[in-house]
């Protein structure tokens, strides 16, 4: 019997690879086939029709993967799990020090949580995709069966497992689509090494994607080297941006018609958000009429953001020695240990949060 955590070792059909190469791209194989096969699991995002985008940062790859039936035969919603940890590893086998979650994200259509479960560490560990319904049933995914098609992402920050922080897992950071493209973060092996990649779905190549950089106010100097931890797309005066966040905490934003390959592209940091911080989700909804964007991070806390200045912010270009400038915020003093967050519906966002050292999965009404 196939173990739970092979996560599709084998492949169920004949696999099609497609190699392209023009003067504007780098040679990419795409992938296509039934049962994928992740050597690591990280960040999630859906697209339309049920598309599930994982990412695989070990094998700096991404997989879109078509769920099908298997993600409408449980109860619509997310129920909320006390010990969701706890619970999850004693599937698995093990305990909850010995998982981690990397990230959560709802599919809009069932309102269904998944979560990017790891078992064990370094050369041991293995992936494992959980999906939680309204019912409160917690499923480890198999994708021995689910189509499915990937494609690598060209020149990869190179892996250095006995490094502090190994450059390979930040080869993908995070991901978002709109617009018929899948829009990733991460780090490449460049000397400008913070990417913006443009991946049109369904896949059939990635380019080189841009170079970005921004002004750090806390730091008092230009970056390159610093990856968006996380983004959202957003809509300023019709057109369309990326609105990024970076560790320590800079936010900025990116003219998506600038991100194109091989392009060097300075974002305009719009605010500063405290030192010592790093970005870990953000979502954009409205609150009787106005539109915020809440952003969870490891240092402090949830913070609530207006969005109606986005557009006429200044840029900031100088020194920000006090730690904040630019956009303000409030703090949302009820949401704390706050480890992943996503939008459930328009009233509601699903949170992963830490407490008496154990992690719980809830819906908590939007501030």
């Amino acid at each position: 019997m196939r173990s739970k955590l092979a996560f599709g070792a084998s492949l169920a059909a004949a696999v099609i690879v497609v190699t392209a190469a023009t003067p504007a791209r780098e040679s990419t194989t795409v992938r296509v086939g039934v049962g994928p096969s992740l050597s690591s699991i990280g960040t999630l995002a859906f697209g339309p029709g049920g598309v599930l985008y994982a990412a695989d940062p070990q094998a700096a790859t991404i997989y879109a993967i078509e769920l099908g039936a298997s993600a409408s035969s449980g109860a619509s919603g997310t129920k909320d799990i006390a010990g969701i940890d706890q619970q999850v590893a004693a599937m698995l086998g093990t305990a909850a020090s010995e998982i981690t979650i990397s990230d959560l994200a709802v599919d809009a259509r069932t309102r269904n949580s998944y979560l990017a479960v790891t078992r064990g560490k370094g050369a041991e560990a293995k992936p494992v995709l959980v999906r939680i319904d309204g019912a409160g049933k917690i499923a480890i995914v198999e994708l021995e069966s689910l189509k499915y098609s990937s494609v690598s992402l060209p020149n990869p920050a190179d892996a250095n497992p006995g490094a502090r922080g190994n450059p390979r897992m930040q080869s993908v950071t995070d991901m978002a689509y709109t617009n018929g493209k899948l829009y990733v973060a991460g780090l490449s092996n460049e000397e400008f090494s913070s990417k913006l990649w443009a991946v049109p779905y369904p896949f059939a190549a990635v380019d080189r994607g841009a170079s970005v950089e921004i002004f750090h106010g806390n730091h008092g100097r230009l970056e390159t080297r610093s990856p968006v931890y996380t983004f959202v797309p957003y809509s300023i005066g019709g057109q369309p941006y990326l609105i990024g966040g970076y560790l320590c905490t800079p936010l900025v934003k990116f003219p998506i018609a600038s991100l194109t390959a091989g392009a060097k592209v300075q974002g305009t940091t719009i605010a500063e958000l405290g030192a010592g911080n790093r970005p870990i989700d953000m979502v954009l909804y409205k609150k009787d009429g106005v539109e915020f964007l809440l952003m969870a991070n490891t240092s402090r806390g949830v913070m609530k953001i207006p969005t109606a200045t986005f557009g006429t912010q200044p840029a900031i270009t100088a020194p920000v020695p006090n730690g904040t400038a630019g956009v303000g915020y409030e703090t949302i003093a009820t949401m704390t240990g706050i480890e992943q967050l996503d939008l459930l519906d328009a009233t509601h966002t699903v949170v992963l949060a830490k407490a008496n050292g154990v992690i719980n999965l809830s819906s908590v009404v939007l501030p």
